[in-house]
């Protein structure tokens, strides 16, 4: 597999939580599709770009900071399509009763198209395996509560449900 393409898409990865850190939802255009299928979890899902970055102003304009760190990305490419597993550690800091601090551990299962602009995302599945610190941090809308939902790799795995998974078992037989 050629390093040009992994680093390209490892790139584009790593854009989103530069975005979403600094609040810019404009580098969004520079990392999904305009018809991406992004899915956090029910109720936080997206079939297109320009709601999910609206929906994103409004949930992360109340935090004082956020951090996302992704890390080890397994790419594999097949033409003009390509998968990456990354694993996400994300900090959301807000003056709250309780705590200012909520952090989880999780991953992305990103499904990639090569487009004349370069890769983007048309497809992202995040889940969280562990989290600390005060939920309530994350509830910046009164009447949506937020419950964290747990899943680990493996039970995702074998209900055949992560994408990269899937395209290395077809690539790899």
């Amino acid at each position: 597999m050629d390093s040009v393409e992994i680093a390209a898409i490892t790139n584009v990865v790593n854009l989103y939580p530069v975005a979403v850190d600094t609040q810019s939802w404009e580098l969004f255009d520079h990392v999904f599709t305009p018809d991406c299928y992004v899915d956090f979890g029910a109720p936080a899902v997206w079939t297109e770009r320009a709601s999910l970055k609206l929906a994103f102003d409004m949930i992360h304009a109340p935090f004082a900071a956020t951090q996302h760190a992704t890390r080890g990305h397994h790419v594999a490419v097949d033409g003009e399509r390509a998968t990456c597993l990354s694993y996400v550690l994300g900090r959301f800091i807000r003056d709250v009763p309780g705590g200012n601090m909520f952090e989880s551990a999780g991953w992305y299962d990103d499904e990639l198209v090569r487009t004349a602009a370069g890769w983007r995302i048309a497809r992202r599945i995040c889940r969280m395996l562990w989290w600390g610190g005060n939920p309530a941090v994350l509830q910046t809308s009164p009447d949506v509560p937020v419950q964290p939902v747990l899943d680990s790799l493996v039970a995702e795995g074998k209900a055949g449900r992560l994408a990269h998974l899937e395209a290395l078992k077809r690539k790899l037989g």
